[in-house]
């Protein structure tokens, strides 16, 4: 399963580490993503998707 988030497909972001000399070598940054069941059906979601969806649901209760 690639590390991507099925919602909005965010994926792995490219950056650069710095030395104390300020040498520039290449990192990744990864993308925080959960299981969660949504509709009986078991995804892998970025924690941004989750805040916003318990957002909208909390908003709908109202």
């Amino acid at each position: 399963m690639a590390k991507v988030c099925e919602i909005c497909d965010r994926k792995a972001a490219v950056g650069n580490l710095r030395s104390k000399s300020r040498i520039a070598t290449k990192r990744k940054m990864g993308v925080n993503l959960q299981s969660k069941k949504i509709d009986g059906k078991k995804t892998m979601i970025c924690t941004s998707c989750i805040k916003t969806i318990n957002k909208q649901a909390k908003q709908s209760t109202i």
